[in-house]
């Protein structure tokens, strides 16, 4: 089944709503149970999984996504939130890496999401802490990273040219950082997503938009080539579902569904801080680990007057958890090496939350660190004739997606007018073609909101009625009317969606006790109405 045209205008495939939500969600489960064939069925709703149906879904195909918990609850949450330009790639001598990572987010940052990603200053220090070598490799990294700018073609006044900094603009951009010795530093910038969770459901509206069925708290089982069985997870029983083509996007979780797949998961640990006890740095900052000229820890400045600190890149063998745990040593690790150039060195009293997420890197047989198995990506068809999608990472998502596609089209004859997704901005973005939900004449909404939602700003406030522009909890800046917003349109089915990845509340723990109560109350109510 196809509908997609080649000559069509990027959009033109846009035939459903973007909103997901129990009303949708059952009735598509309904059109399920009527049987009949699709074209792609997709496993797994992660960055990935979700790339993947709205590829195939803006090419016209018939697309089913099953996810078995939440949009983004696996690997996809737990992200550095940064969209990377490829140095770290360029310096590992993956040249081929290095550029698909800095043409994904020169297209993340000018027409697919320029709305959820923003430029980052990072500032490498030249401080006690960091030894001249680190500061001269370090230097010419940025100078590198910013060559693979110019070839992805990103305007300078989207991402600015790296330039060295005084003592004074350090302070300024990181007022946090080390006097001892402090001669200023280097300054470059990247991509940073607002929120990674937030990507992903924005990209699963759109394919949705595009006529995609997404289907979460579904479990997969019995996979073939020819389609698998789904299971809805809140009582409404099984179908099997016939599929031309099945796509493996399970990532950690891809070699539970597929015994041919082998891989190495490598976790990443992060931790969160208040940003006022770093003095509310505008920039990130950079610092070598110990002895390394190639690896760094990150201070990141994110949404909700967090900062988060990662990361870790050590081997996580054995049983894949649901939630992955930090380690103590881990979160050690970090501080200790972020104290290297802080003026106050930080303890374990100064985090408010930690978190950790597991690669799904594809094993080479070696034993080399997980530091130095290759992020690129690898899609190949299994010997039970579904098409499989391994390795890569957030910022070149739709990279994969794309060649996950190709192969898909390719192995079952399915017609293909091509890849459109370079050019198809995401809901809330500008000149997406989806149009937005609950437009209300009021267009004006707060910064915050606009950071978050883009155009759909001032339709979140129309989500909710009286008192929906009160915050969630004391200090929170998350209003009752984005809890609303999530329950009838980002699919959000409980109080955990909200907490943990519509908003990201849940990174702080004190704050997910604080704001539990009200996001219950809004989440019920919503779904009393829309349920």
């Amino acid at each position: 089944m196809t509908t997609g045209n080649a000559g069509e205008a990027p959009g033109a495939g846009v035939r459903a709503s973007s909103m997901l939500n129990t009303r949708r969600r059952m009735r598509e489960l309904e059109t399920l149970a009527e049987g009949g064939e699709i074209d792609l069925l997709v496993i797994g709703g992660g960055v990935t999984g979700v790339g993947v149906a709205l590829d195939a879904a803006s090419r016209g195909l018939s697309v089913v996504l099953a996810e078995a918990h939440d949009l983004a609850f696996g690997t996809s949450r737990w992200s550095s939130k940064l969209v990377h330009g490829g140095l770290r790639y360029l310096a590992s001598g993956d040249l081929a890496v290095a550029r698909e990572s800095a043409v994904e987010r020169h297209l993340l940052m000018t027409r697919i999401a320029p709305h959820l990603v923003r430029p980052l200053p990072q500032l490498l220090p030249f401080v006690e802490g960091v030894s001249f070598r680190q500061r001269t490799i370090g230097s010419i990294g940025f100078l590198l990273g910013d060559g693979l700018r110019r070839i992805a073609g990103t305007p300078g006044a989207v991402l600015p040219r790296p330039h060295r900094a005084s003592a004074g603009e350090a302070v300024a951009m990181f007022p946090a950082v080390s006097r001892s010795g402090l001669r200023g530093g280097m300054v470059a910038a990247d991509g940073q997503l607002i929120d990674d969770a937030r990507l992903v459901t924005a990209i699963a509206r759109t394919a949705a938009a595009h006529g995609a069925t997404i289907l979460t708290r579904t479990r997969v089982t019995d996979v073939g080539g020819d389609g698998a069985t789904l299971e809805d997870a809140l009582g409404g029983g099984s179908v099997r579902v016939r599929a031309r083509v099945v796509v493996n996007a399970a990532g950690v979780w891809a070699g539970q569904l597929d015994t041919d797949i082998r891989l190495r998961p490598s976790r990443g640990t992060h931790i969160v801080l208040d940003a006022a006890a770093l003095g509310n740095p505008t920039a990130a900052l950079t610092v070598p680990h110990p002895g390394s000229i190639s690896r760094y820890v990150f201070a990141l400045p994110t949404q909700l007057g967090r900062v988060i600190v990662g990361l870790t890149d050590v081997d996580a063998p054995g049983l894949i958890p649901d939630v992955p745990s930090p380690t103590g040593d881990e979160i050690d690790f970090l501080l200790a090496t972020l104290s290297r150039a802080l003026e106050r060195p930080l303890s374990r009293s100064d985090v408010r939350g930690s978190f950790a997420g597991l690669r799904p890197l594809v094993e080479s047989g070696a034993d080399d660190s997980t530091a130095d198995i290759s992020r690129r990506h690898r899609v190949e068809v299994s010997s039970n004739g579904s098409v499989s999608i391994l390795g890569g990472k957030l910022t070149t998502y739709r990279a994969m997606a794309k060649d996950a596609v190709d192969l898909a089209c390719r192995h079952a004859g399915l017609d293909d007018p091509g890849c459109r997704t370079d050019r198809l901005p995401l809901v809330g973005a500008p000149g997406s073609p989806v149009p937005i939900a609950d437009p209300v004449a009021s267009r004006r909404s707060s910064a915050t909101l606009r950071s978050r939602y883009g155009a759909e700003a001032a339709a979140v406030l129309a989500a909710s009625g009286s008192g929906g522009a009160e915050r969630v909890a004391d200090g929170i800046q998350v209003i009752r009317a984005e809890v609303a917003f999530a329950v009838r349109t980002e699919g959000a089915l409980d109080a955990d969606d909200v907490l943990d990845r519509r908003t990201r509340i849940g990174l702080v723990p004190e704050d997910r006790a604080a704001a539990a109560g009200v996001v219950s109350e809004v989440v019920a109510e919503t779904l009393a109405e829309w349920g």
